[in-house]
């Protein structure tokens, strides 16, 4: 790589005067002196071909030089606090500022900042308020403005609601006044950069491993799977570990409002919404993606979520040759799932009999696999149930797995157990004929939790 454009050993080491809203006794981690800082950071490096440049040797050398600057303030600060405002500056300059530390807290499984003032985290399953604040919502709004636009979104008074996702894989919402009364108002769901595994999932206790075999096994077989369930419940980890069971000789296309996804097959075509530009035009909706990729070839289609008209073209695939799909919806219970896709499938406005509907969605979907978030914070999924035909105007389904809570105990633990039901599946056959029969003692679970 070509020589940096600038030599940050041959900065000059000038005194710096303080903002004047800067009181010479401002301690470690005030605004003002990072402001001031960072301000003459600005002044002295191109700050925008610095961040072309990722070598993590330039960093150390810029973090030098912050800790010069910071040594030059006549401010009483011991070399701790020194080092703690240096970096603080360099979370600025390359990352999300305030938010960095926590983006780096592997045990933080959601930020929610409720205007430039408070900033709450969930850890295990528990909501917390930290020390965190930002300067005022200008300083708010640069921070949101380098989360969105890395990804191409845009976020203001015309645009005042935008989800978007960081480097790491995190999912990012956003809203701003005039629809924020308050502030604006940034939500992030972590997935981190190793995304949970079956391993992890099993050792967590969100199901047996009798349970696992059985999805594992589903999913060779090209059975087309519904994951189900609440906010937070955990359905994307577990869409996760699903598609991870898919082969890599197969073409998988996935189609997602905001790129999450972390498959780790070879063979991957990612396919993303686009929101609208200033004019209000050129949005593609989830509903043109999925019929674009019915003509990319696709072995399996994988939709992050289901909200609106594109589950009728999902249910068309489904029943036309592109099995083995696998796809997520907001519902309380598998019931309500497929109620819930008919509904959307009926945006499409196709003025589709509601009976030839129901036998549509009927004969695409194998299983509804429901996630719940429990009191405690864990994840459990509660029902495995396969999707039998229809009985009448009515779908008929089967549980072939539960979870039966029991209690709380002592320590706010959820209690419970997980158990078959006893009842051999229907999709038996179609795993007999993919050469994955399933085992009968699979079928004979009962475990506490």
């Amino acid at each position: 790589m070509a020589q940096s454009a600038f030599n940050l050993s041959a900065l000059p080491r000038v005194p710096l005067e303080l903002d004047d809203r800067a009181p010479q006794t401002a301690g470690r981690g005030s605004p003002d002196l990072k402001s001031t800082i960072h301000r003459e950071l600005i002044n002295k490096v191109d700050l925008d071909k610095l961040m072309l440049l990722p070598n993590e040797r330039t960093r150390q050398q810029l973090l030098n030089v912050i800790r010069q600057l910071v040594a030059q303030q006549e401010v009483p600060l011991s070399a701790v606090e020194r080092d703690v405002l240096a970096r603080e500056v360099m979370d600025e300059v390359f990352g999300f500022g305030p938010l960095e530390p926590l983006l780096q807290d592997p045990s933080v499984n959601d930020i929610l900042v409720n205007t430039y003032r408070t900033v709450y985290v969930e850890r295990n399953g528990v909501l917390e308020e930290t020390s965190v604040a930002f300067k005022d919502d200008v300083h708010l709004l640069h921070i949101i403005d380098k989360m969105v636009s890395g990804v191409g979104r845009r976020v203001d008074e015309s645009s005042p609601m935008v989800d978007a996702r960081l480097p790491d894989g995190s999912r990012v919402n956003v809203i701003v006044p005039p629809l924020a009364v308050d502030g604006p108002i940034v939500s992030i769901r972590r997935f981190g950069s190793s995304p949970l595994t079956a391993e992890d999932l099993l050792a967590k206790g969100a199901y047996t491993l009798e349970m696992l075999e059985v999805l594992k096994k589903a999913v060779k077989a090209r059975l087309n799977i519904v994951v189900s369930g609440g906010t937070g419940a955990g359905k994307t980890t577990l869409l996760n570990v699903l598609s991870g069971f898919i082969s890599e000789r197969e073409r998988i296309v996935t189609i997602e409002d905001s790129a999450e996804l972390q498959l780790k097959q070879k063979h991957v075509v990612r396919l993303e919404c686009r929101p609208p530009n200033v004019e209000g035009k050129g949005a593609v909706h989830q509903r043109e993606l999925v019929i674009n990729a019915l003509r990319m070839r696709p072995d399996r289609i994988v939709v992050g979520e289901v909200r609106g008209g594109e589950a009728l073209d999902m249910l068309q695939a489904m029943n036309t040759g592109h099995d083995g799909s696998v796809t997520t919806i907001h519902a309380n219970s598998p019931r309500d799932a497929l109620s819930r896709i008919e509904t959307m499938a009926m945006m499409a406005n196709l003025s589709l009999p509601e009976r030839a509907l129901k036998q549509q969605i009927s004969s695409a979907i194998h299983i509804v696999v429901q996630v719940s978030r429990m009191s405690d914070g864990s994840r459990r999924v509660t029902h495995i149930t396969e999707v039998t035909g229809t009985n009448g105007d009515v779908i008929s389904m089967q549980d072939i797995f539960l979870f039966e809570k029991r209690g709380v105990g002592p320590e706010g633990k959820v209690l419970g157990r997980f158990r078959s039901t006893g009842i051999i599946p229907k999709f038996a056959e179609k795993l007999k004929d993919a050469g994955v029969p399933l085992a009968m003692n699979l079928l004979e679970v009962s475990q506490e939790i």
